[in-house]
């Protein structure tokens, strides 16, 4: 039934197509009380489609200006140096500057006389970089690395957001018909009573709303603000250290690797291999290399391959970059698919609510005429007879604003607003609002090994020497090695690596880099060895940088007495298959017989068993005539196999387990040699007696058809590539599964992008790997995983809470006005005391439902299914079974009251509707308790830890009581006796008896299908447990 109502409200939860965007738009129609509210925060697909027309305009106009620059020096400009820029102590101009790089100027860099010459004049050293003291001077002249932002919207905006409601705006029209008839014909002040109650109650309404919605945008903004945290390594004060990219300036010295992002334009000073994508800024997918030929770096691109340093020439608004980020003003982010689908539901409600709102007016005005006509007064109208007209129609219109449940859409955003704050805290970094909701259905969760269930603190624990033919301790290797041994060992440690060890004013070492580097660095300095000395004395000729693809990293070098010498390391079996020789004890390359290939891969499956990394390191020696700068594959001599213990992280046993309760497998996707992987799934609880481990290579041999059969069974896979990761995704997703995928490289984006939920990783990430994530796991930790899939849960399950208490509300609001209206000509509730429940309903309904915490029950129930009825069964039950109750006493108190409560004289009608409308607050109080769980009978465990509900609870009961004690005079009360006070209550408290009753009643269960991972199906809701 759901589905077939909410067709029209259906999108998937990632890249959701521009046509399904525009269908539920189109839907939803003119049944929206506050469009501008509504859809605040859901993306304008016309701004959208108006900035990739910018986008691409802006692409153009970049190529055209470059070849302009090319081959012409008609589009140059003659630059002057303006006296500050000299006083600063420069030689060159921002602009002049900046305009280089931008139209990749060949001419005017070589004119400057290249990076060295634009150096003096930008007054650096290559070598040292800037002083930090002297970053404020460079800032006033070169400017701030910031492009332009469209300010927040304060407080004030909001509030004119939440007057541009329909139905308040011909309620505030209503109140303003209100005061002049009544002033008119009651006087002065009696006759403005009931339309400035109409007026301040549209006040409070729009001041509550108002702040609620400014609140949550103050939490956006925060957020925003951490995705926008990224640090770069670069050179100053001689030294290298990490730095924001907003405190960048002109002359910094940056570094850059694989799955950068460049955080400036610059221009190239050394490096090997660099490969940039300039597809952001181009368009052109093909990547670039980038080397002293062509030397231009532009913000926004991407380090594909390689590594090298740049020299920043211009930041924020002088660069291309600069100027794309502000004429493309993000423009929302694509509305999550609870959110379209409460959207749907509101809109469905929405039209049953003008119906009745429409009938209400005409059975009012009908009766009120006949009234006259039956009486021979038709002709005769008075001011006193407009008036009651105006408050008939000003409570059909309020019905309106009971019956359309705005609050519905913008409740999921408070709740994932407030869900991504808290997981901020945790570490988690939610980068789309919808991937929160989604990790609420996972049923797969693919991480890496290393940095997620491991600690990524990592040690060389072992190392086997061929010559030695033995496996030795790290605390004995100086020892039990011979000096020639020790020396090639230490080249292949501190020559070979991407790391570097780095120096404090104080004279104390530390290490910058990969953890694996960093380890096989910090033995290296534990054998004695000189970091800087051993570097300064060869020459490095050529780097292949480590990626996931290659699985090693190889360097060129030359040496001081002639020749050239390569160095290898990495994956284990690959490195030994490029072996043919090996040393021996005395540091000699020696012939690599069968049998010690088989002893060297016995030590290798050894240590992997024993959970270590393996790495070999090898090296190779070739003469000055072999083919230029070309690193070999093959020939190489073996000189150690090393074993790196990364021990696993606390509480991930624990969190694996979590996992399978709640109906998710997890899957160990990693590139380390199998028996490590096996290995360290054991000790996680990862790999059971069921599952299967396989290796890349053999994964992808297999057919379509064997992927299919066997994708079930796998918990490991090693060696494996990201192009394996991204095929195992893909084939979960077909199978039906719900996939979260853990990924820290550049060549990890393609799965990341492919799974529901893409998870980076925040630490060892790549900028490339966060760009293409749904949520940036800050601490690397497998555990903080969990609990994003708990929070997702908890937003589900509380929307699940606020429907169940909204729509309750709706329907005993709708049926008490019209049958009222339609039986007895009057409705019991006034224009104003509707308005203050549509605020206890909505607004504070959102606030004190909607934000819940998650609890650890939600982890021991099986995941929602795609597809899923949002309203369940058991839903409906209670939902159908309060308002019967309320609707009931409502109902009899409204035409039996005052003989029921004995109630007599001038004032007895007013006593009675008062009691009604108490009595109706009441029943929402208590029922707003019942909705902390749908399921559960014990509703008051950790209430009181959820401040906010508790908050939102005491207030409505404080602001119930001015209401009716003080405020009658605008709302339409009188004062109660204490016997009616607690007999409103004890109504209320009925409710929560009935709730237990309710719940005692079986709702109907399809019975269960085993779901292929040997789990049962998936129910249709988190509560069919």
């Amino acid at each position: 039934m759901e589905g077939r109502l909410l067709r029209e409200f259906q999108v998937p939860a990632k890249n959701p197509s521009e046509q399904a965007l525009r269908r539920w738009r189109k839907a939803v129609g003119l049944i929206i009380r506050n469009h501008r509210r509504r859809f605040r925060n859901v993306a304008d697909l016309d701004k959208r489609f108006q900035a990739a027309r910018t986008l691409q305009e802006i692409r153009i106009a970049f190529i055209v200006q470059k070849a302009a620059l090319r081959f012409s020096d008609a589009g140059r400009t003659e630059y002057k140096l303006s006296n500050e820029t000299q006083k600063a102590g420069f030689g060159i101009e921002a602009d002049q500057l900046a305009s280089i790089v931008r139209g990749h100027d060949i001419k005017s860099f070589n004119t400057h006389g290249g990076v060295e010459g634009l150096a003096k004049k930008v007054a650096i050293s290559l070598k040292d970089g800037i002083q930090s003291s002297d970053v404020p001077r460079r800032q006033k002249i070169y400017g701030l690395n910031r492009h332009t932002e469209k300010p927040p919207k304060g407080f004030w905006s909001f509030v004119w957001d939440a007057l541009h409601d329909l139905t308040l705006i011909i309620l505030m029209v209503c109140a303003v018909v209100s005061i002049g008839v009544g002033v008119g014909t009651e006087g002065l002040p009696k006759g403005m009573y009931d339309g400035v109650g109409i007026l301040l109650s549209i006040f409070l309404v729009v001041i509550v709303t108002a702040a609620s919605d400014y609140k949550q945008s103050l939490q956006f903004i925060d957020l925003n603000k951490e995705k926008k945290k990224i640090l770069v390594q670069a050179t100053r004060d001689g030294q290298r250290q990490k730095v924001s990219i907003y405190d960048l300036v002109v002359g910094d010295v940056v570094h850059l690797s694989i799955g950068d992002v460049v955080p400036a334009d610059g221009i190239f000073i050394s490096g090997y291999n660099l490969l940039i994508n300039e597809s952001s800024l181009t368009g052109e997918s093909e990547p670039v290399y980038v080397d002293r030929e062509k030397p231009f770096l532009l913000a926004g691109t991407k380090v594909q391959d390689g590594s090298g340093k740049m020299l920043v020439t211009a930041v924020g608004m002088r660069t291309e970059w600069g100027h794309l980020m502000e004429s493309l003003n993000e423009e929302g982010d694509d509305e999550t698919p609870l959110q379209v689908k409460l959207n749907g539901v509101a809109t469905i409600i929405g039209k049953i609510g003008l119906v009745f709102a429409v009938l209400t007016f005409l059975v009012l005005a009908i009766r009120f005429v006949v009234e006259k006509a039956v009486h021979h007064q038709l002709t005769h109208w008075s001011s006193g007879d407009v008036l009651r007209l105006v408050n008939y129609f000003a409570t059909s219109v309020t019905i309106i604003v009971v019956a359309v449940p705005e609050g519905l859409p913008l409740a999921v955003t408070l709740s994932l607003a407030f869900a991504m704050k808290k997981l901020m805290n945790d570490k988690a970094l939610v980068r789309h609002l919808s991937a929160c909701e989604t990790m609420g259905s996972a049923t797969s969760i693919c991480t890496d090994k290393t940095g997620t269930l491991t600690t990524n603190h990592m040690i060389v624990d072992k190392i086997w020497l061929p010559g030695e033919n033995k496996e030795i301790n790290r605390n004995n290797v100086k020892s039990e090695t011979s000096e020639s041994v020790l020396n090639i060992l230490l080249q292949a440690i501190f020559l070979n690596t991407g790391a570097e060890v780095v120096k404090d004013r104080k004279g104390n070492s530390s290490i910058i880099g990969q953890p694996t580097e960093s380890a096989l660095l910090e033995l290296g300095l534990l054998l004695g060895g000189d970091f800087n000395t051993l570097r300064q004395k060869y020459t490095i000729k050529e780097v292949q940088p480590f990626n996931s693809v290659r699985k090693k990293m190889s360097v060129l070098m030359a040496l001081p007495e002639g020749g050239q010498r390569a160095f290898c390391k990495g994956a284990s079996e690959i490195v030994l298959g490029m072996c043919s020789r090996m040393i021996d004890c005395h540091g000699n390359s020696v012939e690599f017989s069968e049998e010690e290939v088989k002893t060297v891969t016995r030590v290798i499956s050894g240590f992997a068993c024993e959970a270590l990394r393996t790495l070999c390191l090898a090296f190779r020696d070739m003469d000055d005539g072999s083919e230029k700068n070309s690193i070999p594959e093959e020939g190489y001599t073996l000189i150690a196999v090393v074993g790196i213990k990364d021990p696993v992280r606390p509480g991930v046993k624990e969190a694996v387990k979590t996992c399978l309760a709640a109906g998710i497998t997890v899957r160990m996707v990693t590139g380390d040699n199998i028996n490590t992987a096996k290995a360290i799934a054991r000790e996680c609880g990862i790999l059971t007696e069921e599952g299967i481990a396989i290796e890349g290579p053999e994964f992808r041999a297999k057919t379509p058809k064997e992927m299919k059969e066997i994708i079930p069974r796998i918990q490991v896979m090693a060696r494996s590539l990201p192009s394996d990761k991204h095929t195992l995704v893909r084939n979960l997703k077909m199978l039906g599964e719900v996939v979260a995928v853990t990924g820290d490289g550049t060549n990890d984006a393609p799965a990341l992008h492919e799974a529901d939920i893409g998870l980076a990783m925040g630490i060892a990430g790549t900028e490339v790997a966060k760009e293409n994530a749904d949520v940036i796991i800050l601490d690397d930790n497998f555990t903080t995983i969990v609990n994003v899939a708990k929070w997702g849960r908890s937003v589900y399950v509380n929307i699940q809470k606020f429907v169940q208490f909204q729509l309750t509300v709706n329907i005993v609001a709708l049926l008490l006005n019209f049958i009222s209206a339609c039986i007895a000509g009057s409705a019991p509730l006034t224009a104003v005391q509707l308005l203050w429940v549509n605020m206890i309903m909505d607004t504070l309904g959102a606030l004190a439902l909607a934000t819940e915490p998650p609890t650890d029950e939600l982890m021991k129930r099986p995941p929602v299914r795609r597809n899923a009825d949002f309203i369940s069964k058991a839903m409906w039950r209670n939902i159908l079974g309060q308002s019967t109750y309320q609707f009931a006493i409502l109902a009899v108190l409204n035409f039996d009251g005052k003989r029921l409560l004995r109630l007599s004289g001038p004032d007895a009608h007013a006593v009675l509707n008062t009691f009604i409308f108490n009595s109706f607050v009441f029943c929402q109080v208590f029922n707003e308790i019942n909705s902390r769980d749908i399921e559960k009978i014990n509703i008051f465990q950790g209430m009181f830890s959820s401040w906010i509900l508790t908050g939102v609870v005491v207030s409505t009961v404080a602001f119930q009581a001015i209401i009716v004690e003080f405020l009658g005079t605008f709302a339409g009360t009188v004062p109660l006796s204490w016997q009616l006070w607690l007999h409103s209550i004890l109504i209320g408290a009925v409710s929560m008896p009935l709730s237990v009753i309710l719940k005692c009643i079986p709702v109907e269960r399809s019975a269960p299908k085993l779901h292929h991972n040997g789990y049962d199906a998936l129910p249709s809701s988190p509560e069919q447990v």
